[in-house]
C-alpha cells in the first residue's frame, strides 16, 4: 500500500492506495491544527467519520492519521508495515530537483535552503516529511515536487529580463505551479483520446482558487502562467493575476499603500473576489451573473477573457495546439467559462459539443468537442495524488531491500 501525504500550514491531507493504485482505501484531513476547533474527517470501508480533537502540532496531527487508519472499525489497515511507501507533496524545489526523489537528509537539507522561495509551503512540507521518517522509519519515503514538471521549460520562457545577476546569485526566475496536476492529466487526456502522448500540443487549464495555464508539447512543459511568486497570469479567486508591475510604485507614492498592505491586496482581495463584489467561488458568481449582476459577469467575462489570451500565445509557442484541457474545481464543474473560453477559437480548431459540455461535471472524464475536430477539448478531473503514489511506487520499487 502506497500512503501520500499533502502537508500544509495547519492541515494534513493524506491518502492510502492499494497497491496496484486502483483503489483509494482510505482519506482524510486533519485540520485546524494548533487552532481551536482542530479536527479529522476520516473515510475508509465505506464509513465516513469527523471528529473534533484537539491537535496541538503537526507531529500529532500526523499520529492521529495513522490511528485513524489502523482503527478497528473504520480504519484500512491492521498493520504499520502493510504501508510499504509514502510519498509527500513538495511544492518548490526550484531547479535543484528536476523530478521526484528519495527523500534522504540531503533532500531535506536542500529544501530547507529553498523555503524562502516558497515560505508559506516548504517549511510546512519538510515538517510532514520529517514526521513521516520519525513515524514510519523503515519504508522508502518520495518527494514529488510540484516545480519538477516545469524544468523542461527553456531559458526564453523561464527567465525575467532583469539583470542577469538576479538569476545567477538570487534565483530569480520563472518557475510554475501545479505541475504534478498537469502531468497526470497530460497523460490521462492521451489515454482518453487514445493518441500518443509525444503527439499531442496540450494547453492545460487548471482552473481553481489557484488558476494555472501550461503549454504542454509532447508530455513536457514549455510555458506556463505563474511565475517566480503565485498570484500572475490568469486572476484567480483572491489573487491578481497579470498587472502592472508599476502599479506598485503608485499605490505607494500617490495612495500611501505599504509594500505589505500591497501584497495583501494582490493576493487576498483582488482576483475573482475583488471584482465581482459577491466572493471568489465561481458557482456563486455564476448565480449572481444569471440574476443580473454587472459585476459578477464582468468577473467571469475578465476571467475567461485572459484564459483565452493564453491559449492564443501558447498555441502560437508551440506551432499549433491540437489539445484544450480543462481541469479543477472550476475547470471540471463550469460548463459556463468553458463555453466562454472556447467562443470565437474555431480559427485554432477549438469547437464544444454544446451538450457534452453541459454533462461534464461532477468528476466525469468526457471528450466535450464534436468528432472530428482539429482541437480536441477533454475535461480531465486532477487526481495529484494518484501521480504522487506512481512516483512513489516506482521509485520505492528502485530501493535497495
Amino acid at each position: 500500500m502506497i500512503l501520500t501525504i499533502n502537508t500544509g500550514s495547519s492541515t494534513i491531507k493524506y491518502q492510502l492506495f492499494s497497491h496496484d493504485l486502483e483503489r483509494v482505501l482510505a482519506r482524510g484531513i486533519v485540520s485546524r491544527i494548533g487552532e481551536e476547533g482542530s479536527y479529522i474527517v476520516h473515510a475508509a470501508r465505506g464509513k465516513e467519520v469527523r471528529h473534533v480533537i484537539p491537535v496541538r502540532s503537526h507531529r500529532e496531527a500526523f499520529e492521529l492519521a495513522i490511528q485513524y487508519l489502523l482503527h478497528p472499525v473504520y480504519g484500512a489497515i491492521s498493520d504499520v508495515g502493510e504501508i510499504e511507501a509514502v510519498g509527500h507533496r513538495a511544492v518548490h524545489g526550484a531547479d535543484a530537483f528536476m523530478a521526484s526523489t528519495l527523500i534522504t537528509d540531503a533532500v531535506l537539507d536542500k529544501m530547507a535552503e529553498l523555503a524562502p522561495l516558497a515560505p508559506l509551503h516548504n517549511p510546512p512540507n519538510l515538517i510532514g516529511m520529517r514526521e513521516g521518517l520519525r513515524l514510519l522509519p523503515n519504508v522508502p519515503h518520495v518527494a514529488v515536487f510540484d516545480t519538477a514538471f516545469h524544468q523542461t521549460m527553456p531559458p526564453r520562457a523561464y527567465m525575467y529580463a532583469l539583470p542577469y545577476r538576479f538569476y545567477e546569485e538570487h534565483r530569480i526566475r520563472r518557475y510554475g505551479f501545479h505541475g504534478t496536476s498537469c502531468r497526470y492529466v497530460s497523460h490521462q487526456a492521451a489515454e482518453v483520446l487514445r493518441r500518443p502522448l509525444e503527439e499531442l500540443n496540450s494547453v492545460v487549464c487548471h482552473l481553481g482558487n489557484g488558476v494555472t495555464i501550461t503549454a504542454v508539447k509532447g508530455g513536457q512543459s514549455v510555458d506556463t502562467s505563474i511565475g517566480f511568486a503565485t498570484f500572475s497570469g490568469v486572476m484567480m479567486g483572491t489573487r491578481a493575476g497579470d498587472i502592472d508591475p508599476g502599479l506598485v510604485f503608485h499605490f505607494s507614492r500617490e495612495l500611501g499603500i505599504s509594500l505589505e498592505e500591497y501584497e495583501r491586496i494582490v493576493y487576498y482581495e483582488s482576483g475573482l473576489l475583488g471584482i465581482s463584489g459577491v466572493g471568489n467561488d465561481m458557482r456563486v458568481i455564476t448565480e449572481a451573473a444569471e440574476q443580473g449582476n454587472e459585476r459578477a459577469q464582468l468577473a467571469m467575462d475578465m476571467f475567461a477573457y485572459m484564459i483565452k489570451k493564453y491559449v492564443g500565445a501558447y498555441a502560437a509557442a508551440m506551432g499549433g495546439i491540437n489539445c484544450l484541457i480543462f481541469t479543477a474545481g472550476i475547470g471540471e464543474n463550469s460548463p459556463p467559462i468553458r463555453r466562454m473560453v472556447c467562443e470565437d477559437m474555431a480559427f485554432l480548431g477549438i469547437q464544444l459539443d454544446p451538450e457534452c459540455n453541459e454533462e461534464a461535471v461532477g468528476g466525469r472524464e468526457m471528450v466535450i468537442s464534436p468528432p472530428g475536430a482539429a482541437c480536441s477539448v477533454v475535461v480531465i478531473p486532477t487526481n495529484e495524488e494518484k501521480m504522487i503514489a506512481i512516483d512513489t511506487r516506482r521509485l520505492a520499487s528502485r530501493q535497495p531491500a
